[in-house]
């Protein structure tokens, strides 16, 4: 069963405190083994992708077919039906224009004492896109992940997808047809981080790697990380969602069973005012457990790690949810109410408003990213956008006039510092002798 809290209740505090740190990952650790797949694919390229293929994927590759061919993509998307292609142009139309609102602008200005300063956004060169393959194949994860790349202006997209047995799914191939990923390869794992971070004769090196993985895959981000920029170490999915007696308690149980249904370490909570509205809700996620396909991942997920909690009122509400700080928060309320509780919210990755906006509706086609910060870091991150994939670089311009306002407080400084070669490149310029 679910944990069940109650703000009013001894203990409570001591009790969120525990759920909140408790783990919901408990990955072998993998970083010796990672690290030396990334030294073999440094040090071999291409042979030692093709032997780590073969050893994990049972997929055995020559370095003339690492990479999919356009014929292999197209016939992929022709086993598509018209109505997910569709579907899929829809989802990546509405997200492409979402993120064309986060474009950054340019600033090139002059300020009083005549010194020119500002910046200049440029994107990154490469961008590498990891899709996990096998059962976990996410078409709206390679639209989320490359849309915002190419909205940046990255001029080539490089997808990795492992293909077990050769499998590769069909959608995730028309996905990267729509985007517009320039290159596809058909390897996974850490090898495949290792080759978009370092190269090898078939795959050019990267300068910027997204993307979900498993324990490997994260273990060979955060390895890399420094040699390319990464995105974030995702873990487990979570949601938080806020919904009063007014709401139908089997919209809710659906909300919580699809987190729940993702992974076995995922994370669902409700907070609600009324105690007996949270009972019918438990009910139906027990109801509904009984017809979900994926019923033993979301029965794990909700038993292990789901919570209930009854709150007093909103404002107790609002400071829960700062301190779970979750990756998707639903606010299941009438429209006034969720706006003011949604003014009192500091932390959350993906907030989605009344109860007709489930948070489904944001991991296929709304058009915020679904890539969010997990396990509390919604505390100092945000969900990947245009800005991860741009890069900001400062620009200072000085004539005669500006120098001579600013130049001797730097010399003064410098001189302070005792870098004298400091001081004495700018009072050089200001016809002093240093």
């Amino acid at each position: 069963m679910p944990v069940r809290l109650d703000t009013g209740e001894a203990g409570f505090d001591n009790a969120l405190t525990a759920l909140l740190a408790a783990k919901r990952e408990t990955a072998a650790d993998v970083d010796e083994a990672v690290r030396a797949i990334l030294a073999d694919v440094r040090m071999r390229g291409d042979a030692a992708l093709i032997d780590h293929t073969a050893r994990f994927d049972r997929l055995h590759l020559t370095p003339d077919t690492l990479r999919l061919s356009a014929q292999e993509i197209a016939a992929a998307v022709a086993r598509c039906s018209r109505e997910q292609i569709e579907a899929l142009e829809l989802a990546a139309n509405r997200i492409a224009s979402f993120h064309a609102l986060q474009r950054p602008i340019d600033v090139d200005h002059v300020d009083p004492q005549g010194v020119r300063v500002g910046w200049r956004w440029t994107a990154v060169a490469a961008a590498g896109l990891y899709v996990p393959g096998g059962t976990a194949a996410y078409p709206s994860s390679v639209l989320m992940n490359a849309l915002p790349a190419r909205t940046a202006g990255v001029e080539r997209l490089v997808m990795t997808v492992p293909a077990p047995g050769g499998a590769i799914n069909p959608l995730v191939l028309a996905a990267a047809e729509i985007c517009g990923v320039d290159e596809v390869y058909r390897v996974g794992g850490a090898q495949a981080i290792g080759a978009l971070a370092y190269g090898t004769a078939a795959i050019a090196a990267v300068d910027k790697i997204v993307g979900p993985g498993n324990a490997y895959v994260a273990a060979a981000k955060r390895q890399v990380f420094g040699h390319v920029g990464i995105d974030t170490i995702a873990g487990p999915s979570e949601v938080l969602i806020v919904a009063d007696g007014d709401t139908d308690p089997d919209w809710i149980a659906a909300d919580l069973l699809a987190q729940a249904e993702h992974d076995a370490a995922a994370q669902s909570i409700l907070v609600t005012d009324d105690p007996v509205f949270a009972g019918r809700v438990a009910a139906a996620v027990d109801a509904q457990l009984l017809t979900l396909s994926r019923s033993e991942i979301a029965a794990a997920s909700w038993t292990a790690h789901g919570a209930i909690i009854v709150v007093a009122n909103w404002d107790e509400a609002a400071d829960i949810i700062d301190r779970v700080a979750p990756e998707h928060l639903q606010l299941a309320l009438d429209d006034q109410t969720a706006e003011t509780l949604v003014a009192q919210v500091r932390n959350a990755g993906a907030i989605f408003l009344g109860r007709l906006a489930p948070e489904a509706l944001g991991d296929y086609i709304a058009g915020p990213n679904h890539v969010l910060p997990t396990a509390r870091s919604a505390r100092f991150a945000s969900g990947l956008g245009v800005l991860d994939f741009m890069k900001r670089t400062t620009f200072i311009g000085c004539g005669s006039e500006g120098l001579a306002a600013i130049g001797p407080a730097a010399v003064m400084l410098a001189e302070a510092e005792g870098l004298e070669a400091h001081a004495r490149s700018v009072a050089l310029r200001l016809n002093r002798r240093r």
